[in-house]
């Protein structure tokens, strides 16, 4: 029918007193302007089906996906589509007295056609991520990695199909010449291939999430990962700066996740006092009378006193020498006061390890470490309760009679010299 309407044209051109060849030319010109009226008519018709139909039947669900789909505009470039596809059926007709054209105007609709397909498919990879987001599943996986794969895949093929059109050989040609340039492709793509690779082993290893709190020092990078994509890896600072590093550095460099402790009951307190060594001394039966006034003291004092007399009554030395059997030391009831007081602490997680131990002697001193777990894990409460938990250790050393350690300042010189003085 198109073929008698197209021969119709022609005998018409030429009834009217033009000749054959300028004819074949206003029956082209004629059928391309139909061919724009009906392009135009199928995109805008196309279009209307797309806003009026498709957004009335989304906003109508109670689902939230297709709104999503609508807000990547995954259904914008379909009526494109349309007129591509009514050149390609009309086109043998159109340009059928134009045998060299034809072929070029087929490939360029197929080219283009390709690109809008690949538009569509970014669009709708673009929906699919924003709708696993949504997912508590999805919520804190590197989606953005697995979907910027999908998309270089996809650009890849859409690219070998549109060339394997335009020079009119086989796809698969073009996949073994690009096997033939592998050494190429690898270090072109050598970024990408490290970051997929990574992307696996962190995903598949649960190494990192969206959400998890990390350090990493070899980019003096120490915050909140906020986005995982296929090359790289963004951290917001705690000082609020933003951090990109490549996906593989956490493959090839050690880094901290702090997801454990934000998942358990309690974030660890572990801090040091020193005290000085020639401060510790055994404590006298009047230190002891003092020391029994502390109420978190008094049941322990009572217990070691009693063991400790129980043992001197059956030696055979009675010599009031302190090391002639066993007695109690200012740092040793220290120690077991500041055990009673974290036992008593309502922000303590008693639950978990909850100790008062005794390294061993540095040049500052003995170090009296607290080792315990806060209920609270929030940073800024955590440095709170571990800061007025400090305040008393630093200022309940002296109602033992023991010295901190602490560098000596100006003043302390200006101090022993004028005593010397």
């Amino acid at each position: 029918m198109l073929d008698l309407l197209s021969e119709k044209l022609l005998n018409y051109f030429e009834s009217i007193g033009f000749e054959t060849s300028v004819a074949i030319y206003m029956k082209l010109f004629v059928m391309l302007l139909a061919l724009v009226v009906l392009s135009t008519l199928l995109f805008y018709g196309g279009q209307f089906f797309v806003n009026r139909v498709i957004t009335s039947i989304s906003k109508s669900t109670k689902t939230k996906w297709d709104d999503i789909l609508l807000e990547r505009k995954v259904f914008k470039n379909l009526p494109h589509l349309l007129p591509a596809i009514a050149l390609i059926a009309f086109s043998d007709v159109i340009f059928g007295d134009f045998p060299l054209l034809k072929p070029y105007v087929r490939k360029l609709t197929d080219v283009f056609i390709v690109f809008l397909i690949i538009s569509v498919v970014f669009s709708f990879m673009n929906a699919i991520r924003d709708i696993l987001k949504e997912s508590e599943a999805f919520k804190d996986k590197p989606i953005n990695s697995y979907i910027q794969l999908v998309k270089i895949i996809a650009a890849i093929f859409g690219a070998v199909m549109a060339i394997s059109f335009l020079i009119g050989t086989s796809p698969f040609a073009i996949f073994t010449a690009m096997g033939a340039l592998t050494a190429i492709i690898i270090l072109i793509f050598k970024d990408t291939i490290l970051g997929f690779v990574a992307s696996i082993q962190l995903a598949s290893n649960d190494m990192i999430r969206v959400g998890d709190w990390v350090t990493l020092d070899a980019f003096n990078a120490d915050g909140d990962v906020i986005d995982i994509t296929l090359n790289t890896i963004k951290i917001r600072n705690f000082d609020k700066t933003i951090s990109t590093v490549p996906t593989y550095a956490f493959v090839t460099n050690s880094f901290k996740n702090w997801r454990g402790m934000t998942e358990s009951r309690g974030r660890r307190i572990k801090r040091a006092v020193f005290v000085k060594i020639n401060s510790v001394k055994f404590l006298t039966d009047e230190s002891l009378d003092y020391l029994k006034q502390i109420d978190i003291l008094k049941d322990y004092l009572d217990s070691r006193i009693e063991e400790v007399n129980n043992y001197n009554s059956k030696l055979s030395n009675k010599s009031s020498l302190p090391l002639n059997g066993r007695h109690l030391t200012n740092l040793g009831t220290f120690r077991a006061y500041l055990k009673n007081y974290l036992d008593g602490h309502e922000q303590i997680n008693h639950d978990m390890t909850c100790m008062v131990r005794q390294l061993s002697p540095t040049p500052n001193g003995i170090p009296i470490e607290l080792y315990a777990f806060t209920k609270d894990k929030r940073w800024e409460a955590y440095e709170r309760i571990m800061s007025d938990m400090f305040d008393h250790v630093l200022a309940s050393a002296k109602y033992f009679e023991l010295e901190l350690f602490e560098n000596p300042s100006g003043t302390d010189f200006q101090t022993a010299f004028l005593s010397d003085a």
